[in-house]
């Protein structure tokens, strides 16, 4: 609690945000993992928020290294955290992705079985997370944003004093 003249109120909680930066090979993905779970973890976020967190990240890697094209040399991955939310953002500059077809339906609104094995990694990680969001552009790269709300543990260094 903060004092402010006789009023209480309760302490915000910083927003925290980091970079990892990697090449495309297939060694990144685990050490993406390693990092943003042990730091995520450091920092407070709940086992279950950080498990949903790591496995939408990993699919988003993993569709760097499949689908970047040789454009792709590396990507970055940018974290922030705030008081109730985590938003991870997978970034590469690789060959990205056409326009889709006028006709072609939304991936987003197809049952997850009626899609094709290579097709389910932006399902994967609508089932993980609240919210993705995809901008590609031919010859742009690609940005893949995924935000979650989080929980805290007990003794998290950056849980809001109650």
């Amino acid at each position: 609690m903060v004092g402010t003249g006789g009023k209480a109120r309760v302490k915000p909680v910083p927003d925290v945000k980091f970079c990892l930066v990697f090449q495309c090979e297939t060694l990144s993905v685990p050490v993406m993992r390693r990092v943003l779970g042990d730091t995520l973890r450091g920092l407070g976020v709940d086992d279950d928020s950080v498990y949903d967190i790591l496995l939408a990240a990993t699919e988003a890697c993993t569709n760097v290294l499949t689908h970047g094209g040789r454009q792709a040399r590396g990507y970055a991955v940018v974290t922030s955290v705030g008081a109730v939310g985590c938003q991870v953002e997978v970034a590469d500059e690789g060959a990205g992705l056409p326009p889709r077809a006028a006709a072609a339906p939304d991936p987003a609104e197809i049952p997850v079985a009626q899609l094709p094995e290579s097709g389910r990694g932006l399902a994967v990680m609508r089932a993980c997370v609240d919210n993705v969001t995809l901008d590609s552009r031919p010859g742009r790269g690609t940005v893949v944003t995924m935000r979650k709300h989080i929980r805290w543990t007990e003794n998290a260094p950056l849980r809001a004093a109650s």
